[in-house]
């Protein structure tokens, strides 16, 4: 047994049996090795960007880490934006990263480069396997490291030649670190501030997002009155008929200080107190309303859940919450609009979709129209890295092939991984992307409003525009082998939406929206 077949073998011994791969010279022996171990399950993806991103979407659903492939120092740094994503999201993600063999990297051959520093800068588990022998305890550790609570990315540096020596060693999977559970005293304090009589806000994240933690918010805001929000960037969240309906803390500054308004405490469980996505001249960066206090029910790497059950028990403990009704919007008709293609998506979503959210500015009305559509998931854009949804929609669809997978796109961050196309297409997923084409960068042109920025200047403004040539995402889906329709009005949106879901395989329909901005 090889190095690269110990750690394979470690690997799918360890549950990660999925790897999303764009491979080089230093990882030849691991892409034989996929032939030795065939539980494993290697997927190609063009760019990097895509590798990366398809193992955050894979790891946000199926609740376990997939590994990715890289090619040295370059190709991680390919793929890092989607990584900076998963970082923020507390993905468990571990990167396989071939190095230059070890005797090689004396003589500094082009691609040689320090792959410590780019891996550090994730903020997660790093280690390099010297020797063959350790290959497959690396990888144990690797994974179980990806694992401890709340999730993180464990790189894993692998030179060629403890890849392909001789002498590898399978090891047994090691046990992650669970979340810790809150205090008593923690909770008892929160049930106190809740009971106060003083406005109180509530902010869920992290694993509060999904349904024990929602119901428990539910519960909380029923009993007490306390205002209750999700973070403005869930990794996921699970919304829908028979499910509380907690509102999303807004993108804008504005929108928090409106959200946020006479509160005197705010109470964060699994994320952190709001802050503005950027400074703004003139404007607080720091969004908590002056002089209201913070408490911390729990850290993203506890039991959040089971912390806001233990606070609703005390507060709320004859209080059922208040669960979403099923509702659909009517199906619009006429052109369409940034209004009425949500309306479309509400209309006709399918039970148990799994949403990739990157719509950005033409999504502002989105929660609204699908609220009370059949139970679904939400994926968001936790690091605001933009390129993510196509990729995150393909590891999804990977996680539960069984789960149509709604990838709503904007145009502009299209571009950046539009290549995850030809990986659905070589996958056969059941990925239907909505691409609203604006042809712009719609959400700078609002940026350069908001940061006091003239915003009448031609040369300004032809950075921010996607015309000249118009981009005709039909024929780029079509060469990339995903069938591809355009729409105009809400009726062909609803026809072909209905069409793609309907059909096996990838779609994308290229839904043509005016601006809002």
């Amino acid at each position: 047994m090889n190095g690269a077949q110990s750690l394979i073998r470690t690997l799918v011994d360890s549950g990660v049996d999925v790897c999303f791969s764009n491979p080089g010279t230093s990882e030849m022996h691991f892409v034989a090795a996929l032939d030795t171990v065939p539980e494993m399950r290697g997927v190609l993806g063009l760019f990097e960007g895509v590798v990366t991103g398809a193992a955050d979407g894979y790891a946000r659903i199926a609740d376990k880490p997939a590994a990715t492939l890289l090619h040295l120092g370059p190709g991680l740094g390919n793929g890092l934006a989607n990584l900076h994503n998963a970082r923020r999201a507390h993905t468990p993600i571990v990167n396989v990263i071939g190095d230059h063999a070890t005797y090689h990297k004396q003589y500094d051959a082009p691609l040689e480069s320090d792959i410590e520093a780019v891996a550090g800068s994730l903020e997660g588990w790093v280690r390099r396997s010297e020797h063959t022998k350790d290959v497959g305890a690396d990888a144990a550790a690797a994974v179980a490291a990806s694992q401890d609570a709340p999730g993180q990315i464990a790189t894993l540096i692998l030179p060629a030649d403890a890849s392909w020596g001789e002498g590898g060693e399978t090891c047994a999977p090691i046990p992650p670190r669970i979340p810790q559970v809150v205090d008593a005293t923690t909770v008892k304090n929160i049930a106190e501030v809740l009971s106060s009589g003083e406005p109180v806000a509530l902010l869920v994240g992290g694993s509060g997002c999904r349904e024990a933690g929602l119901r428990a918010t539910s519960r909380i805001a029923a009993a007490t009155g306390v205002k209750a929000f999700v973070e403005t960037f869930p990794a996921r969240l699970e919304r829908g008929e028979g499910l509380p309906t907690i509102e999303r803390l807004g993108y804008l500054a504005e929108q928090v200080a409106y959200q946020l308004d006479g509160i005197k405490h705010v109470i964060v469980a699994g994320t952190k107190a709001p802050v503005s996505f950027f400074a703004y001249p003139g404007k607080a960066s720091n969004l908590v309303p002056e002089g209201a206090q913070v408490h911390v029910l729990a850290e993203v790497a506890q039991d959040v859940p089971r912390a806001l059950n233990d606070v609703a028990d005390l507060v709320a403990a004859e209080t059922e919450p208040v669960l979403q009704e099923a509702s659909r919007p009517a199906l619009p008709s006429g052109p369409l609009t940034p209004q009425n293609w949500v309306e479309v998506i509400g209309a006709l979503l399918p039970e148990r979709a799994i949403i990739a959210d990157e719509a950005n500015t033409s999504g502002l009305l989105l929660p609204a129209a699908t609220a009370g559509a059949p139970r679904h998931d939400v994926l968001t854009l936790t690091g605001g890295a933009i390129g993510y949804g196509m990729p995150v929609a393909t590891g999804a669809a990977v996680a539960a092939p069984d789960r149509p997978v709604i990838n709503l796109q904007s145009d502009g961050s299209a571009l950046y991984t539009i290549s995850a196309l030809w990986t659905q297409a070589r996958e056969n997923l059941n990925v239907t992307t909505v691409l609203l084409n604006n042809r712009a960068y719609a959400i700078l042109r609002l940026e350069l409003q908001r940061v006091g920025a003239d915003a009448n200047g031609p040369k300004a403004n032809e950075l921010l525009d996607l015309s000249r040539p118009d981009m005709d995402f039909v024929k780029i889906a079509e060469g990339m082998g995903v069938p591809a329709t355009r729409a105009t009005t809400a009726e062909e949106l609803a026809e072909q939406f209905q069409r793609a879901l309907a059909e096996p395989g990838p779609h994308l329909i290229d839904a043509i929206v005016p601006t809002l901005f």
